[in-house]
């Protein structure tokens, strides 16, 4: 099982599969580093040569945000809007819904859960 960018891909996986195992590449941007390293969509992960897989890695890295990075990123964005008090920043805050959900009879739930007594 090869280790792409902190995650583990089965070997039996076809490289357009297995690449979306990876937070942040779809099915599509999968086919298009498939294309743009030509490499066979049919082939399998366990069939990469070590050269394949080193190109791969550090094509993914150059090009794409993936994983903690994109994780990072949405939580300082969040951070972000909560520190200029804007609205979806302070809905953010409260735990509500923020983009336009009725609140009346939806997130009940949430709402009751994160009071503090």
């Amino acid at each position: 099982m090869p280790r792409i960018l902190n995650v583990q891909i089965p070997d039996k996986k076809r490289v357009e599969i297995g690449l979306t195992f990876i937070k942040g590449i779809g099915k599509s941007r999968s086919n298009k580093i498939c294309s743009i390293l030509n490499l066979d969509k049919n082939l399998k992960i366990g069939e990469l040569t070590r050269v394949q897989l080193s190109n791969l890695i550090s094509f993914i890295q150059k090009t794409y945000k993936t994983g903690n990075k994109l994780d990072n990123e949405r939580i300082n964005n969040i951070k972000t809007q909560i520190k200029i008090s804007s609205y979806k920043g302070f809905r953010h805050f409260k735990g509500l819904p923020l983009n336009g959900q009725r609140t009346c009879s939806n997130s009940k739930t949430v709402r009751r859960l994160r009071k503090s007594y």
